[in-house]
């Protein structure tokens, strides 16, 4: 037995939450790095795992280690700097090495997919006059084929020959077989979001100039860049400021430097938007190549964007917030857009905050991160006012055009005067006539989809809940159902009361196919288009409504959050909130940041191009703090009020929040463990962490599951969770009881 074999440390893909060590036979030391996926034994099966480290100690005496059998690619498909990511975010978020793994090593890559290939053809043998006669004689299609092979400059894809010509295979092979023509094979690359759908009309190909503001801010960033060294921006700028030029003047400044972009975005929705004004930004530069990342690309995109980043032929990744993990190996610039948004946050183990991973990574790479928004999150805000953090401010939209105007309507005097509920106020209604008979654009945001929100008895005050989930049904008109938006449950609607049989059993309250309905009967002649996850089945639907609507095909757009931000269409001059409570009037210490930020986001829309915006809100608590400071654009003073209020109580950014959220079918059995749980760690931590629970959740049931939750303040998360993960071990919960840990979770319910 060769005893100088190499050996490594390699996390498995397996259950098994801890490293092991293996030896790496002769044939494969030279590629046994870092960053490698290997297929090794684990006791009868074998497992795919990746190398950590090589040349490690080992854990057990050298002869008795397992072989590595094989690797999977013969490159690394993680860079050092992501290898030490990995390890933070096990240690930070609590979460296992197969977590981890599973999380930042998409499926194809993992299962060793391979590149898909083709089949070009080109011509083997020069055949003479003669040689061509002969062949027209005894064989017309074969010399038909080789004919128009031999013609050709360089070779063709095999199924565009045989297809333009009509060819059989039979005839093909025989022209191989004799030698006279020859095949290769080619890696096809899967491009997602290439430009077929015109999504290079998104940017201007013209050099980018920008106002004094951004050339202010764009300097900023250069001079970090120019340092070499790690450095956070935030980018503070209001809406249609001109954020994105910032971006990509920054990016041409790293690209240029032989560096490349990581660039992510909250929502999938705002990819294709982005990559196209990059695409065409860099479209006359064969060495700037951007790729795009994020959950809804098959797995053939996944894998061959994956491996463009990994060997570096793609310079610029742009996606949502699982980009944040691509392999990079000349890593110069982070940035991350509309910061604040609770989109970046991960709701799978591990719980990862995109922003935040985002940061770190830069740290890690000792690269410049720009974190762009006009409503800054608290933790952002907090970390200027502490000096971590630089500031750069664009207080002025571009070209000089004003904000919108915001008008705030109360849906109590409304009601008043109508003598009835009113789903769109006189206001919101007439000025969406003005801006159809002027051929403008409208936007309706509204963060609830379906008809209705639930079915109300107005006799005895019964309410249909999902019997999964501990929350009202909500009634869809499309398919005359109700549905659960958190399991899926669907059910038929009843039409009499099933509490004391009222024939009045009716639906209350707004979604975004009754907002759709209303709009159609204010504006019969209009074109109007709903958004939401119940529309948006198709692959490319979104790209192609948000297409249609920016060549003045659709007249209103009707949707929920997934257009609320980030979008930019010069045509929408009015856009209507038309529930600004749905987001205020919830548990949670984030719903006034919430609610202002989506306020200023969605009023954002309006206003964009040549003509001036207008904002309708509607809202049954016009004078609460976030709408009002939002109607003046006042985001300093808001920020700075709900900086003290948070300051006051020590809720984040002041201290952190890690929350442990435990859930069975049997709701004593979910208690009584999380009761134990929570002795475990007062005894073990007094003084060191704040406790409050475990106390029911908001929602308590959830898939037929109950749920308890406890909450842990601290001013060290590194600390806790390794005191958490080691109560583990002294706490024996059963199968039945899960529980999991959310680090910094951007909701509480």
């Amino acid at each position: 037995m060769n005893l100088d074999d190499t050996v490594v440390c390699v996390w498995l893909v397996a259950g098994f939450d801890k490293p092991l060590h293996y030896r790496v036979p002769a044939s494969m030391r030279e590629m046994a790095k870092p960053g490698v996926l290997a297929r090794v034994p684990l006791g009868r099966r074998q497992s795919i795992g990746l190398i950590v480290e090589a040349g490690c100690e080992p854990d057990l005496p050298l002869m008795n280690l397992k072989l590595v059998m094989d690797l999977v690619f013969p490159t690394p498909i993680m860079t050092p700097p992501l290898l030490r990511l990995a390890a933070w975010l096990r240690q930070y978020y609590g979460a296992s090495i197969q977590n981890v793994l599973e999380t930042m090593i998409p499926g194809p890559v993992r299962q060793g997919m391979r590149a898909k290939m083709e089949k070009w053809v080109s011509a083997a043998e020069k055949l003479d006059a003669e040689g061509l006669a002969s062949l027209r004689k005894r064989a017309p299609k074969q010399a038909e084929l080789y004919e128009f092979i031999a013609q050709q400059f360089r070779p063709q894809k095999k199924s565009l020959v045989l297809n333009r010509l009509g060819s059989s295979p039979a005839a093909y092979k025989a022209l191989l077989d004799k030698g006279l023509i020859k095949e290769e094979q080619r890696e096809v690359e899967r491009v997602a979001y290439d430009d077929e759908l015109g999504n290079v009309e998104y940017a201007s190909k013209q050099e980018i100039v920008l106002n004094d503001e951004q050339q202010t801010a764009y300097e900023s960033v250069a001079q970090s860049l120019d340092t070499g060294s790690f450095v956070t921006h935030l980018l503070f700028g209001v809406t249609g400021s001109g954020k994105t030029e910032v971006y990509i003047a920054a990016m041409e400044k790293a690209l240029k430097a032989g560096r490349s972009v990581l660039f992510l975005v909250p929502e999938v929705a705002l990819t294709p938007q982005t990559v196209g004004r990059l695409r065409s930004r860099f479209s006359d530069q064969d060495d700037v190549h951007a790729v795009v990342w994020h959950s809804s690309l098959s797995d053939g995109e996944r894998l061959d964007a994956w491996m463009a980043l990994a060997d570096g032929s793609a310079k610029v990744v742009v996606g949502a917030r699982s980009a944040v993990f691509a392999p990079m190996p000349n890593l110069g610039l982070v940035i991350v857009d509309e910061e604040h948004e609770p989109a970046f946050k991960q709701d799978e183990t591990p719980r990862y905050h995109g922003r935040d991973v985002a940061v770190y990574r830069a740290f890690l790479e000792n690269v410049v991160c720009v974190l762009g928004s006009a409503t800054p999150s608290l933790e952002t805000y907090r970390n200027v006012k502490r000096g971590k953090y630089k500031v750069d401010r664009l207080t002025k939209r571009i070209d000089d055009r004003q904000l919108p105007m915001m008008h705030v309507v109360d849906m109590r005097t409304e009601m008043m005067r109508t003598r009835k509920p009113t789903t769109l106020s006189s206001l919101l209604a007439e000025k969406l006539r003005d801006r159809w008979e002027k051929g403008e654009q409208s936007i309706l945001f509204i963060n609830r989809r379906g008809y209705n929100s639930t079915m109300l008895c107005p006799e005895c005050g019964h309410v249909e809940e999902c019997k999964h989930c501990s929350v009202p049904m909500t009634f869809h008109r499309s398919d005359n159902t109700l549905k659960c938006h958190l399991c899926g449950h669907e059910a038929d609607v009843p039409w009499r009361c099933p509490s004391c049989n009222s024939e009045q059993f009716r639906g209350k309250g707004s979604g975004t196919q009754r907002i759709e309905d209303v709009v159609q009967k204010v504006l019969p002649k209009a074109r109007i288009v709903r958004i939401d996850t119940d529309t948006m089945g198709r692959k490319h639907l979104f790209r192609e409504i948000l297409g249609g609507f920016r060549k003045g095909k659709i007249d209103v757009l009707v949707g929920t959050q997934m257009i609320a931000k980030g979008l930019d269409f010069p045509n929408v001059t009015l856009v209507g909130m038309v529930d600004a409570d749905l987001s205020l009037h919830v548990p949670d210490f984030r719903a006034n940041e919430r609610t202002f930020q989506l306020l200023v986001q969605v009023s954002g829309r309006a206003g964009r191009g040549d003509l001036a915006g207008e904002v309708v809100v509607q809202t049954y608590t016009p004078h609460a703090e976030p709408i009002q400071f939002a109607r003046r654009g006042e985001v300093d003073t808001f920020l700075d009020i709900e900086f003290e209020s948070r300051e006051q109580f020590q809720y984040p950014p002041f201290r952190h929040l890690v929350r442990q959220v435990f859930r069975s079918r049997n709701a004593d059995k979910a208690m009584f463990f999380a009761e134990q749980f929570a002795r475990k760690v007062e005894a073990r931590m007094a003084g060191k962490v704040e406790l409050r629970g475990p106390t029911p959740c908001s929602i308590e049931k959830m898939k037929d599951h109950y749920r308890y939750h406890i909450w842990y303040f601290t001013q060290n998360v590194s600390g806790l969770m390794r005191e958490l993960k080691a109560i583990e071990a002294e706490v024996p919960v059963p199968k039945d009881v899960i529980y999991i840990f959310d680090v910094d979770p951007m909701s509480v319910s």
